[in-house]
């Protein structure tokens, strides 16, 4: 069996190991790849004495040098791609396709970032002939930051690249179930010299890190992409200080599907990317409401792509699903799977685990699922999309807003009149038609209600990491 190299903090600087480590497994085979060294008191703080020393060094660092430090660091990542995409797709699981394009994803990030390092430009304000008001913005300070284990690379990126080109340093808590991506990411900026302190990379027991972390004086600002429950308790730990805070949370985008619409097209695109990554995306489509001219000819088409999608080990060249990441999350979906069909709901396509090994559950497709149906309103984070009728689009809109959750949602026409009717209406951060790609580099990235606050990528994303000071200056003393 493949595995990959045990991951270690890294800290000031320097690589260490602890006296605790938890395994590492391979959601494809549900065996030990590796283990991952967990941080104790002693550990977290000596990063938070680093991330301190290492803002004064990096605040001080010229914005043009900071970016080539960046860019030297995403080169390595670029020709590393395939090492990468293997150690993710042993701990992840997801197909090495996916895996590949994660890891650019992430250097992409990086490379965006590092041009706005650049441009985080202030203004002059008109004042009398005597004084000058002059707008500054400057780096926060060092930054508690939280990453999921779906997106094991592209996720700590988009932390560490905002922070990175801002000025920044960051405590970087990557997901345990995932190291490897984050551990590559911090060798690279080691291997170009990012000074000592301005990176820093724990794992271990995510409450008592954030506990730990999170009230110190030392942190400035608290970036996190998570579920809404877990946000809520961070942002919760950081208000009691006035810390700020960076919220990327859970989202159950709907996908709006008007009767003059490309139909088959719209059905195949839809079940390619529900099912990608195993529905384990946050920004994955997962409830369809679909106009009823069009509801039957659309769901057989989810149904047939979704039946059609092969699953397997993503280091299967032929696979185009992967296990889900744990065994957590089989039990999870397969309750809501149940319920809903308790609800009226009927599966058209798969709904069950699959196979003896692993972490695997089947594509699925569900149809007719009444609104009282857990799913409905909880987020699946599994492969599953709920396709639903409805008579008009008003009652579409008012179905996809009637969720507490605001990240991504999508919508499919060609009438000018629809799509302005749905960006006026939708209730959510990211709103693509005809497309189901939520975000890229250059554009913003965020939720409303409670998915979320704040903003990554584009030419907001390093508003955040940075804090707007007004310089008033008279000439004479008076």
């Amino acid at each position: 069996m493949t595995t990959n190299p045990d991951t270690q903090l890294y800290i000031d600087g320097a690589w260490r190991t602890t006296g605790d480590d938890l395994p590492v497994i391979d959601p494809a085979t549900g065996q030990e790849v590796s283990r991952v060294a967990v941080a104790g008191a002693g550990d977290l703080d000596d990063a938070l004495a680093a991330a301190v020393a290492g803002f004064e060094t990096w605040r001080a660092t010229p914005p043009r040098e900071r970016s080539r430090v960046i860019l030297a660091a995403t080169a390595l990542l670029r020709s590393r791609q395939e090492e990468i995409a293997h150690a993710i797709t042993r701990e992840n699981g997801k197909p090495l396709g996916e895996a590949r394009a994660e890891v650019i994803r992430g250097v992409e990030f990086f490379e965006w970032d590092a041009g706005e390092a650049m441009r985080t430009y202030g203004r002059v304000i008109p004042s009398g002939p005597d004084s000058r008001n002059v707008v500054h913005h400057q780096p926060i300070g060092p930054v508690a930051a939280f990453s999921p284990w779906n997106f094991p690379v592209s996720q700590p990126a988009r932390k560490l690249a905002g922070a990175l080109a801002s000025g920044c340093s960051i405590i970087l808590k990557a997901a345990e179930e995932t190291p490897a991506g984050a551990a590559h990411i911090a060798r690279a900026f080691h291997e170009v010299g990012l000074p000592p302190g301005v990176l820093n990379l724990v794992f271990g027991v995510p409450d008592e890190i954030s506990r730990h972390l999170i009230p110190s004086e030392a942190i400035r600002l608290v970036a996190f992409t998570g579920s809404t429950v877990v946000g809520r308790h961070l942002t919760g730990l950081a208000s009691q200080h006035l810390t700020p805070v960076l919220m990327e949370l859970g989202g159950h985008a709907p996908v709006i599907v008007c009767e003059d619409t490309d139909v088959d097209a719209a059905a195949a695109l839809s079940a390619d990317r529900a099912m990608r990554n195993a529905g384990q995306v946050c920004t994955s489509p997962t409830r369809f409401f679909v106009h009823q001219d069009v509801y039957e000819r659309f769901l057989d088409g989810v149904t047939r792509g979704a039946t059609g999608i092969p699953v397997g080990p993503g280091t299967d060249p032929d696979v185009v699903m992967g296990p889900m990441a744990n065994d957590r999350r089989i039990a999870a979906v397969a309750e809501l799977v149940e319920d809903a069909c308790a609800h009226g709901g009927t599966v058209t396509t798969g709904g069950r685990p699959l196979g003896d090994a692993g972490y695997f559950f089947e594509p699925t497709v569900l149809a007719d699922v009444g609104d009282d149906a857990r799913i409905m309103s909880e987020e699946p984070f599994g492969p599953v999309a709920i396709v639903n009728p409805v008579d008009s689009l008003d009652t579409a809109i008012d179905r996809a807003n009637s969720v507490p959750f605001g990240l991504a949602s999508y919508g499919f026409t060609n009438r000018a009149d629809y799509v302005d009717r749905m960006v006026d209406r939708v209730e959510a951060g990211n709103f693509s038609i005809n497309t189901l790609e939520a975000s890229l580099p250059e554009t913003p990235f965020g939720g409303v209600k409670s998915s979320g606050y704040g903003r990554e990528g584009g030419t907001e994303g390093l508003h955040h990491y940075m804090v707007v000071k007004n310089v008033m200056h008279n000439m004479d003393i008076g």
